[in-house]
């Protein structure tokens, strides 16, 4: 009973990070359908870094590396993302700060969310054997699935490198076309990767997403198609 519930508890969490990672992009579709091109509004990353962290401690919880391994990379770029859009700002004290000069978040809950990830990862190395038994040798997951999973991790945060990489460059906060292809692909080899894996928090989450990635684009070709005609 005891095993059960805190399975229970655990795929919560999970459902719970996923339903806020549904959120952000339901969110982002709609204002962008809106305006009539892609927007990355301020709520889709204070939504984004709140999933990832769920979802960290799920991916923990459930002894799986690939989830855990795929949320480190674009939980920081979340981060910087709320940062050039001057959400907040690090005063001389070391407390987090509105755009506006006011207390948002204070120091301690922004130490919480910059360490957790790396706090979690290195209990996890801290013990190599039980490591290696824990994520690569163990009998529920076969070490191709690991790295299966892994690989479509991998891509799935390529998205967010390559829109921090493109908004750095532009020195705003933006959602190219590249970043939504880059959506599309790693979403597909996620969803299989839990169907293997039979894990409904993972299918769940990533099957909801394929619409507004698609939509993102077709806003995108329209918009750009626009700015052309305008042009000329």
């Amino acid at each position: 009973m005891e095993k059960t519930l805190s399975q229970w508890i655990i795929f919560g969490i999970g459902f719970l990070a996923q339903g806020l990672f549904s959120a952000r992009i339901l969110v982002q579709w709609i204002m962008s359908e809106r305006k009539k091109k892609v927007v990355s509004p301020t709520i889709f990353w204070v939504l984004s870094l709140l999933a990832s962290y769920l979802f960290f401690i799920y991916g923990w919880l459930r002894d799986d590396f690939a989830i855990m391994f795929g949320q480190v990379i674009s939980y920081y770029i979340y981060m910087w993302n709320l940062k050039i859009k001057g959400v907040w700002s690090i005063s001389k004290d070391g407390q987090l700060e509105g755009s506006k000069g006011n207390i948002w978040w204070k120091g301690p809950l922004l130490t919480i969310l910059l360490i957790t990830p790396v706090v979690g990862i290195g209990y996890v190395l801290s013990d190599t054997a039980a490591f290696k038994q824990q994520f690569f040798q163990n009998s529920n997951i076969p070490l191709w699935l690991v790295i299966y999973g892994s690989l479509g991790q991998v891509i799935f945060t390529l998205r967010f490198v390559y829109q921090f990489f493109y908004s750095r460059k532009r020195n705003e906060s933006y959602l190219p076309a590249g970043f939504w292809i880059i959506s599309l692909i790693g979403s597909a080899v996620i969803v299989s990767y839990a169907i293997i894996r039979r894990d409904p928090v993972l299918a769940l989450g990533q099957a909801t997403g394929f619409i507004s990635y698609s939509r993102n684009l077709m806003i995108l070709h329209k918009q750009k198609k626009k700015e052309k005609e305008a042009e000329s």
